[in-house]
């Protein structure tokens, strides 16, 4: 950048207000003030100077009638030694959240493993890392590095190997204990996605160009699978279902899809989920429902069980909890809520049986690009283009002020479970016969129900005050 001009001692510079060294300095100009009359008019203004202590400290040095005395001491500043705590984002929230710094680019991916005392990140600067949960540095930096930038990376259910997509074609998976490279699968096309079977036997990878999924094995690297143009368009996230015989897919032409890996056939194919591309999709524990995430600013929950999936209808629209487009969606280990994140710097948490946002959590400084949830529903991990991930700790969500505050405005009254004491809502105008005492999980635990299917298949109830309005026709 070019400096900016300044004025020569040696020769008149065009861009200076000051005379040439050599203009004249005395003497009777034409068409200027003589000596008395500028005096005159300088008499009649009074210099005003800001009575700052520096100002006057400055003045008295050059009055000879100013008093001696010694200007007042500032107080020493001691500078305190950088602690590692946990920071606090909003008063009304309480939400304690601590920063990892580690990337030099965008965080593209991040996860909980080792029974959430790891994280795992990929990111545009060509890393894959783990970290450290409890302290935040960083434990390994996995060898050797992809040629381009990572877009995603998953670990296997036994946190024993750890895969990564990148933009160089490549999908490369390690051991995660020793960080030994264990095989690297180079495609014809770009891969935009990839993510480990729950049992570890496959790995799926979505593709950009070719609007196609590879299956492969993960044990032997053998082709499983191969769809070409199974979209119309891009491909944006691929997933397992938990018994790792379906995979669910998403694209920019705004469609789902779910293959069968064993008859090699589409199973599901919902046209027009949303109104903008499908940035992301994750399953329930038990599979039965899918969420889908998108630019239309929405999140949508569908009911994808054989035999109970209707073309027509979305269990759930998830609205008004992002002002940008979704990027990502994640849910609990149990179903009772789910995170997202979006192009609005924010994590949303949202109550899955009532179907509206708890909280959105602030404090990334550009687009959040990954969320996870580990597996005690404690801690929330978000990945951002800031170059920084945040863990969050949500184990006090439901007692915070923000979140009664949002309840009362939905017209729900908390109250607390006899069994397990933890604070759960009922509807204010409920006319039910039945008082509760006990929260949804502790009722279906006595019951000796599964407790996700049972919460979830709530959502589907003619009379739920979700579905009023959120079905498709």
């Amino acid at each position: 950048m070019a400096s900016p001009p300044r004025c020569s001692q040696t020769a008149p510079d065009k861009n200076c207000k000051l005379p040439p060294p050599s203009a004249p300095t005395g003497g009777y100009h034409p068409g200027k003030l003589s000596w008395g009359a500028l005096v005159r008019a300088l008499g009649r203004f009074k210099l005003s100077i800001p009575q700052t202590h520096r100002n006057v400290q400055l003045l008295d040095t050059l009055d000879p009638l100013a008093s001696r005395e010694p200007p007042p001491l500032l107080p020493e500043k001691h500078e305190v030694p950088e602690k590692l705590i946990w920071g606090d984002q909003d008063p009304l929230s309480k939400i304690p959240f601590k920063i990892l710094s580690g990337h030099e680019h965008a965080v593209s991916t991040c996860h909980f493993c080792v029974d959430d005392t790891k994280l795992l990140s990929g990111s545009y600067d060509c890393t894959v890392k783990m970290w450290d949960a409890v302290d935040g540095s960083v434990v390994r930096d996995f060898e050797p590095r992809p040629k381009a930038p990572v877009v995603e990376c998953s670990v296997t259910a036994d946190n024993s190997r750890v895969i990564a997509a990148s933009h160089d074609k490549t999908v490369r998976a390690w051991d995660l204990e020793t960080g030994k490279l264990l095989w690297k699968v180079r495609y014809d096309t770009f891969i935009v996605s990839c993510k480990f079977s729950p049992d570890g036997k496959y790995v799926v990878s979505g593709f950009d160009m070719d609007h196609g999924i590879c299956i492969i094995d993960a044990e032997n690297i053998t082709t499983v699978s191969i769809v070409k143009d199974h979209h119309t368009r891009s491909i944006t996230s691929c997933c397992f279902d938990p018994d790792s015989q379906r995979v669910a897919s998403v694209s920019l032409d705004r469609c789902i899809k779910i293959w069968d890996v064993r008859s090699q056939a589409t199973l599901l194919t919902i046209t027009k989920a949303h109104s903008n591309a499908i940035s992301n999709c994750c399953f329930t524990f038990s599979g039965h429902f899918l969420c889908t995430s998108s630019w239309d600013k929405n999140l949508k929950i569908w009911n994808v069980h054989t035999g109970e999936f209707r073309n027509c209808g979305a269990c759930v629209t998830l609205m008004q909890g992002h002002e940008g487009s979704v990027s990502s969606c994640h849910f609990a280990r149990d179903s009772s809520f789910l995170i997202s994140g979006g192009f609005d710097r924010t994590v949303a948490i949202w109550d899955v049986a009532e179907g509206y946002r708890k909280l959105s959590l602030k404090g990334h400084n550009d687009w959040v690009t990954d969320v996870a949830v580990s597996n005690n529903k404690k801690w929330i991990l978000s990945a951002s283009k800031d170059r920084t991930m945040r863990l969050w700790n949500i184990e006090e969500v439901d007692q915070i002020p923000l979140v009664i505050k949002y309840k009362k405005a939905m017209g729900l009254k908390l109250k607390q479970c006899e069994r397990c004491d933890r604070p759960f809502s009922i509807f204010e105008s409920d006319t039910s016969s039945e008082i509760f005492t006990q929260c949804v999980f502790c009722r279906i635990d006595t019951r000796g129900l599964p407790v996700e299917t049972s919460s979830l298949s709530s959502l589907e109830s003619e009379n739920s005050p979700l579905l009023r309005g959120s079905k498709d026709d």
